[in-house]
């Protein structure tokens, strides 16, 4: 018995029937152990929580903070995504822990650090790793809750929905449905990739204009607005 184990067999737990199977009860039978017993090697539910997330992030692509950025940022992405769709339950704890364990933090401290050796302002890094962050954990939530997951199972799903609508209605959905959705080999996972690469090239533009004096396009942009004082 010990504090690896109890994670490894809680991971496991999650892993098969989601987080509403992890308790302490039902950890301590797989464990062989009395339900007491548990509390000698994790504090309580939420330690162990800690503990999961920080093995989920242990599993995604280290980060070097000299590497080249692009490449870092999209080898982080891929590894992000298969490390979320391997442990469907992670999703919804990876960012919500407020006690984030040390692989975790290291995580987190070598992107931040790979973008500013790369020469992103505090501000750009910023929006950087909400964006890449969001779009990374939005695309993984959608994967998770689409009806369907093969091409056939696609195929098979749009086109009975299409016998549910006046087509001519909906003309745009129709000619997306037919010359992309159902198009052979068609798989949404693959967007992923060009959407990731979408993104990666906005912000070497937004780099770049940084560079040179010229802001990115937004709200505020971070910079500290010159008011004028009084007197």
């Amino acid at each position: 018995m010990s504090r690896a184990r109890a994670l490894d067999e809680a991971m496991s737990l999650a892993d098969s029937g989601g987080l509403d199977q992890l308790t302490m009860r039902r950890l301590a039978e797989v464990l062989g152990v009395e339900a007491m017993s548990l509390y000698h090697h994790v504090a309580n539910k939420d330690d162990i929580l800690d503990g999961i997330v920080d093995r989920v992030f242990a599993e995604i692509e280290a980060t070097s903070k000299t590497a080249p950025w692009k490449e870092a940022m999209r080898r982080r992405a891929h590894s992000a995504r298969a490390a979320l769709s391997r442990h469907p339950w992670a999703l919804w704890l990876v960012e919500s822990r407020t006690s984030p364990g040390p692989t975790t933090l290291a995580h987190h401290d070598a992107v931040l650090g790979c973008l500013r050796h790369a020469g992103f302002s505090i501000a750009l890094t910023g929006h950087a790793y909400s964006v890449l962050d969001s779009y990374t954990y939005g695309f993984v939530h959608t994967e998770q809750n689409l009806p369907f997951q093969s091409a056939e199972e696609t195929k098979a799903v749009a086109t009975e929905m299409m016998k549910r609508f006046p087509i001519d209605q909906y003309p745009h959905l129709v000619e997306f449905a037919t010359q992309r959705v159902l198009e052979p080999g068609y798989a949404y996972g693959n967007e992923f990739s060009v959407g990731l690469e979408l993104i990666l090239d906005g912000l070497e533009r937004a780099l770049r204009a940084e560079q040179s004096g010229r802001l990115p396009p937004g709200p505020k942009n971070s910079r500290p607005s010159k008011r004028r004082g009084r007197g």
